[in-house]
């Protein structure tokens, strides 16, 4: 293997690239694969789309709205179930390029484990367990506001796989570095922070929202300061169980993508960037290579948790 800067460890899983493609960006991971220049072998991990024990057709529309830079979402858990998804699209993606992560979603504790042990017997990398939909009306965000609740579901679903779990946290809590250690406590082997942020916008005209869901998960360049502080908050939980945290939340550019991993952050996520440029990631890895060679670094795993205070 030739020796690759760029390379780091998460939760046992050599990535080629701390890049990480979040869920419901990427569809099952080869909704870019069409794009010219495009390749799953430039980032480290593909998180697949939210996938719960049946299919789910979503939420009504609209479910997309562009905001000043940003975008809210309200997609709902649109998927084919879990049983279509490791009997029929699993075995179609390549993971010779790069390593594949579930996103298990649910409604019921009892979902959430069904989903992880049917993820559990398949080729999947690891699971992220997604306790934090802010566009559901059941179940993500009750549990992923609710420490003791996030800790519930986490423990269930440990119980149910020996394969990395990912806990997502959510930004819509009281105190997300109390939900970061029962989830560790129950059994996560790392954390994705964050996930979107609540919000709604209106059509005045009408005067009705015009998220069909009424509210969505905001994501893209207008939550990266709070995610940044969310990030650097959850670090100081983790670092003292070796727990890595998958940094998220408006990242577009290199610099963004070192911000968070100065924060604490071991990998980072791209999402929203990519319905701009499809290409981002390629540009962010040639970045990190000129940033690690300017400053005498070996590794991106250096750069994980300098900040100076």
């Amino acid at each position: 293997m030739t020796n690759n800067p760029l390379q780091t460890e998460f939760c046992g899983m050599h990535l080629a690239s701390p890049i990480v493609l979040l869920s419901g960006c990427v569809g099952f991971g080869e909704e870019y694969t069409r794009v010219e220049g495009f390749s799953n072998a430039d980032v480290g991990a593909v998180c697949l789309k939210g996938t719960t024990g049946g299919a789910r057709l979503g939420n009504p529309p609209h479910r997309v709205y562009e905001t000043p830079d940003g975008m809210l979402n309200a997609i709902g858990l649109q998927n084919p179930g879990v049983d279509s998804v490791v009997d029929e699209i699993l075995p179609g993606l390549d993971f010779s390029e790069t390593r594949f992560i579930a996103n298990v979603s649910g409604s019921t504790v009892e979902e959430y484990e069904r989903v992880t042990s049917r993820f559990d017997d398949s080729d999947i990398d690891a699971i992220e367990i997604n306790i934090s939909c802010p566009n559901v009306k059941e179940g993500g965000v009750a549990f992923g506001n609710d420490p003791d609740m996030s800790a519930r579901v986490v423990a269930a679903c440990r119980a149910q796989t020996n394969k990395p779990l990912i806990t997502k946290l959510s930004p819509n809590q009281t105190n997300i570095q109390e939900n970061a250690r029962l989830c560790i406590e129950a059994g996560t082997d790392g954390l994705s922070c964050i996930n979107t942020l609540m919000g709604m916008a209106i059509d005045t005209a009408t005067r009705k929202p015009i998220i069909g869901n009424v509210q969505g998960g905001l994501s893209g360049p207008a939550i990266k300061p709070i995610a940044l502080l969310k990030v650097h908050q959850v670090y100081q939980v983790a670092k003292n169980h070796d727990i890595p945290i998958i940094g998220q939340g408006g990242i577009t550019t290199v610099d963004d993508a070192i911000e968070f991993m100065i924060a604490g952050a071991s990998a980072v996520g791209v999402g929203t960037a990519l319905f701009y440029d499809p290409l981002v990631c390629k540009k962010i890895n040639a970045g990190l290579l000129d940033y690690l060679q300017r400053n005498s670094l070996a590794s991106v795993a250096e750069i994980t948790g300098s900040l100076q205070l």
